[in-house]
């Protein structure tokens, strides 16, 4: 009696069973586009010796043009050309051997509209990022906290290292408080789908909560809403003019990962004799005198054991997150990527894949995760102005010397190149970068200590610090409860600073999301954020203008951003006595302005000398 198998694949239809020696358990993508500038794409075919079968397709502007067949004989790779005459639709793709036939409906759709302008906006300084973990944001559908169908089960509200239940839904009802926050932005950590047993860290078992341990990269989690709820969420900000940035990760995914546990080739991850953890050291890639041995242990050196560091030299590997990163902005509509751990990538594909999202959404930006400690190194990762052999095609990163260089000027005492200086020299040196506007700018994440606490939890030296974050060039980014004085730091772990936010879980004592729920200061810290955030969202100068900076003297920092239609003046106090301000000094800026007008106070003064006490930070408008 002859025997047959059903072809397995949870999100396509099947249409005829084979023998039962052979399933299909996924296709990669799922889907794809017509009209795409790029017309080439590969699809990673995964199955149970799918390699026994040959494949065929028949469809009006599509050619298959070549099978490919690595070491591991649960993986086809299938090359197809998708003309620009191609029509939406469905095509099967035959699959057939000795026992039997059948086909994989396979749909090329019609492009989402709005490429520029509804989406793929970009993402630049006029915009305010909000950044957010949604395990602990709010939780607004308490049934897909956790399922048993899933190697991490778990979920307690009560356990710093296991999830909390926040989703996607639970943003979605809040985006309302973001907007009028002055939020323009939203970047959430990853919440692709993450199905992956805990991990010892330390002493604790712990969930990947935070969503940086792929398992499936063409799928949300259903711990968040699963991918409609995520277009949900697309749909949503764009109806209130807001954006969507969506967290990338290149470099690794989770040990569960599908083709991590049945790998397509020996070298889809790095290799090493044994294991070999990175140095976490971005020198190596930028010194001129570095030995090959640190650059290879700094790039594809493991970022840990439980995180495999995938090999983006092969081309399969490529291909796959390119068509990754095209396949999500298209599919949910995203304006902007951040992409972490960024230079412990190949640095050959991180040009490519930038690239291939320019190709298909030139208004699209990107920024990725440098952790580095001086211009010069942020700089050689982006475009950049250095004489050097090699150059990134990254428009901006992550800047981390001006987030060190305004921590330093909010602590340490005024000095030579000490506390203030530390900022005005370090955006001395935006000549090595093509484009500093492009820098994403912040005072904590995910990954830090809170900025209330690091500054003693002094709410003078906060509000110098709103204005700082937005008033300099680059975009500014909040991590999420900063405006209602969340606290913390790292220690003993990065659960301090990860904290749920009050009010978004049924049985909070608290509701930070409502005015009458958070205390006076609270209060006052979310009012002079929301007043300054709504503020620039219609100033040209703080939107587009350009920087001038005076060097600080006794402690007092002063710059200006301005464009023929306005201009800003910026003053800091961070001496310890009473100083005067005397206004000749800036007659370049101030030249031709009679008045200037608090922006947070609405009082306004003759543009005259004046008296600045200790800590206080001012934002002008000036008036003629």
């Amino acid at each position: 009696m002859r025997k047959w198998f059903l072809i397995i694949i949870s999100f396509l239809i099947v249409s005829e069973l084979f023998a039962e020696e052979y399933k299909v358990d996924g296709v990669y993508p799922s889907h794809w586009w017509t009209r795409m500038k790029n017309p080439r794409l590969q699809l990673m075919i995964h199955g149970t010796n799918i390699q026994e079968n040959s494949f065929s397709l028949a469809y009006p502007g599509v050619k298959l043009e070549k099978i490919n067949k690595p070491e591991n004989k649960n993986y086809v790779f299938l090359d197809l050309f998708i003309s620009s005459t191609a029509k939406p639709g469905s095509f099967k793709i035959h699959i057939k051997n000795h026992d039997g036939e059948g086909d994989i409906n396979y749909q090329l759709k019609s492009r989402r509209p709005g490429n520029g302008t509804a989406f793929a906006t970009g993402i630049r300084q006029e915009d305010f990022v909000y950044l957010l973990l949604p395990d602990r944001f709010a939780n607004g559908d308490p049934s897909n906290d956790a399922f048993p169908d899933m190697l991490d089960k778990q979920s307690d509200n009560n356990n710093p290292f296991l999830r909390h239940g926040g989703d996607i839904q639970g943003v979605i009802n809040h985006l309302d408080y973001l907007k009028s926050l002055g939020v323009t932005s939203l970047w959430m950590t990853p919440v692709t789908e993450n199905n992956t047993e805990q991990t010892k860290e330390g002493e604790s078992m712990r969930s990947s909560y935070h969503g940086y341990h792929f398992t499936d990269h063409f799928k949300i989690d259903k711990r968040y809403g699963a991918n409609e709820e995520y277009k949900r969420l697309s749909n949503e900000l764009h109806k209130r003019g807001m954006k969507l940035v969506q967290d990338a990760v290149y470099n690794h995914v989770g040990k569960d990962h599908f083709f991590i546990t049945d790998m397509p080739m020996k070298d889809w991850v790095n290799q090493w004799p044994s294991y070999q953890n990175t140095s976490y050291k971005d020198q190596p890639l930028i010194d001129p005198y570095a030995s090959d041995a640190d650059k290879r242990i700094s790039e594809r050196g493991w970022f840990t054991s439980f995180l495999p560091d995938l090999n983006q030299r092969n081309p399969y590997v490529a291909n796959f997150l390119i068509q990754y990163a095209i396949w999500n902005t298209e599919e949910f509509g995203l304006d902007g990527w951040r992409v972490d751990t960024y230079f412990y990538s190949d640095a050959n594909f991180l040009n490519r894949v930038n690239a291939a999202l320019l190709q298909e959404y030139p208004k699209i930006t990107v920024f990725g995760e440098a952790w580095v400690h001086n211009p010069v190194n942020s700089a050689y990762f982006c475009q950049n102005n250095l004489d050097i052999s090699f150059k990134h095609n990254l428009q901006g990163v992550t800047d981390f010397p001006l987030l060190f260089a305004m921590f330093d000027g909010l602590n340490q005492p005024f000095g030579w190149t000490e506390g203030i200086n530390r900022v005005y020299n370090t955006l001395a040196q935006d000549i090595v970068y093509k484009d500093p506007t492009r820098n994403c700018i912040f005072f904590d994440n995910h990954d830090l200590d809170r900025m209330y606490s690091v500054i003693g939890e002094d709410f003078e030296k906060f509000k110098m610090a709103i204005n700082w974050l937005l008033t300099l060039r680059g975009i500014p980014q909040l991590y999420y409860g900063t405006e209602v004085l969340m606290k913390n730091l790292k220690n003993p772990s990065d659960a301090e600073v990860r904290k749920n936010f009050p009010g978004g879980w049924n049985g909070d004592i608290s509701n930070k999301f409502s005015a009458v729920g958070r205390n006076e200061q609270e209060n006052a810290a979310w009012n002079y954020i929301a007043k300054l955030a709504n503020f620039r969202k219609t100033s040209q100068a703080l939107k587009n203008g350009r920087l001038m900076q005076y060097l600080p003297e006794e402690g007092i920092y002063t710059y200006f951003r301005y464009s023929p239609l306005q201009t800003i003046m910026v003053l800091s106090h961070t001496g310890t006595k009473d100083m005067d301000v005397k206004m000749n000094r800036f007659e370049q800026r101030t030249k031709g302005f009679t008045k200037m007008k608090n922006v947070q106070t609405g009082e306004i003064m003759p543009v005259t000398n004046f008296t600045i006490k200790p800590k206080q930070a001012i934002v002008f408008e000036l008036i003629k």
